[in-house]
C-alpha cells in the first residue's frame, strides 16, 4: 500500500474509530470503573465489591435476571419459528415480482418508533380495546376481559419488536438455496420435516445465529416493551437498572447491574456459538 493508500485508509477510518472509542469504549470504562466503587461508613468513595454483592444479597435482583434471561431465549425461539416459513415463502414460494412487495409489507410498521407500535397493541388488547369490542359484539365474550399486563401479551410485544430483525438475516441466507435440493430430497421420499431439518436450516445456520443474537440483544435489553405491556408483575432487568440510576440515583449499583446484563448476553451468545457450531465472524458478515 503506497502513501496515499494510507491516507485515505486513515481519512476514513478516523471517524468510525473516535466514534467507537467517545461514544462506546470509553463510557463503558468509565462505568465499569464506577461499578467498583461504593461508599464507606464516611461517605467517601473506595474500591469495593459491594455493587456486585448486593445482587446477590437481594433475591429479586437475581430472580429477574434470571427470569429476563429466560423469556430473551423463549422470545428469540418464537421469533425463529415464525420468521423461518415467512421467509422461506417469500425467497422461494411467492412470485419474484411480489417478494419486494411483501418485503416492504414486513418494513412497514418499522418506520414508525417501538413506543406507536406498541401503543397500537395495547389499544388491541386493552380491556375497552378493538379486540374486546368485537368479542363481546360477536357475543364469544359477555363482558370486556383485560389482556394487557401479563407475560403473554409481553411475549407477543417483544416477539412483534423484534421480528424483523430474524426474518432479514433469513431471507438473505435462503435467497442463495438451490431449489434442486428441496426438489431432490423429494423425489427421493423426504417430507417436509427431514427437508426442513436437513436441508433448509443448515443451509439458514448462518443467518439464525445471526438472526438470534440479534433478536436476543434487543429483547434482553428492551425496556419499553415489558414496561408497558408487562405491568408491575412482568419484571424485566433492565427495570431494576432503570431504578438505580433514575428513581435512587445509584450510579454505581446501577453500572454494576448493566455489567453483570453483558456479561450474561456474552456468555449466552458464546455457547449459543458453540452449540450451532458457528464462528462470529462469519455469521456477522
Amino acid at each position: 500500500m503506497n502513501n496515499r493508500g494510507r491516507w485515505y485508509l486513515f481519512f476514513f477510518l478516523t471517524p468510525i474509530l473516535l466514534w467507537l472509542f467517545l461514544l462506546i469504549v470509553l463510557p463503558h470504562i468509565d462505568l465499569l470503573v464506577m461499578s467498583f466503587r461504593a461508599e464507606d461508613d464516611y461517605g467517601d468513595m473506595v474500591w469495593s465489591l459491594t455493587n456486585y454483592l448486593n445482587f446477590f444479597n437481594e433475591p429479586i435482583y437475581w430472580a429477574t435476571f434470571a427470569r429476563t434471561a429466560i423469556y430473551s431465549i423463549l422470545v428469540t425461539g418464537i421469533t425463529f419459528a415464525i420468521a423461518l416459513p415467512i421467509s422461506f415463502y417469500i425467497t422461494h414460494v411467492v412470485s419474484p415480482k411480489f417478494s419486494g412487495v411483501l418485503m416492504v409489507l414486513l418494513l412497514l410498521p418499522f418506520w414508525v418508533s417501538e413506543l406507536v407500535r406498541v401503543y397500537g397493541w395495547m389499544i388491541l388488547l386493552r380491556e375497552s380495546g378493538v379486540i374486546n369490542h368485537f368479542l363481546v359484539s360477536l357475543g364469544i365474550l359477555d363482558h370486556p376481559v383485560e389482556m394487557l399486563y401479563n407475560d403473554a401479551t409481553m411475549i407477543v410485544g417483544l416477539v412483534y419488536t423484534s421480528m424483523l430483525f430474524m426474518v432479514v438475516p433469513l431471507i438473505s441466507v435462503l435467497e442463495s438455496l438451490d431449489r434442486a435440493y428441496i426438489e431432490a430430497a423429494f423425489d427421493l421420499g423426504a417430507n417436509m420435516w427431514t427437508v426442513v431439518v436437513r436441508i433448509i436450516i443448515p443451509h439458514a445456520m448462518p443467518g439464525i445465529v445471526s438472526g438470534s443474537i440479534v433478536v436476543f440483544m434487543l429483547t434482553l435489553g428492551n425496556y419499553l416493551t415489558p414496561n408497558l405491556m408487562g405491568g408491575k408483575n412482568s419484571l424485566w432487568f433492565t427495570e431494576q437498572i432503570y431504578n438505580q440510576f433514575i428513581a435512587s440515583f445509584n450510579w454505581n449499583q446501577g453500572s454494576a447491574f448493566g455489567f453483570l446484563l453483558l456479561l450474561l448476553s456474552s456468555l449466552i451468545i458464546w455457547v449459543g456459538l458453540k452449540l450451532s457450531g458457528q464462528k462470529l465472524d462469519k455469521v456477522v458478515k
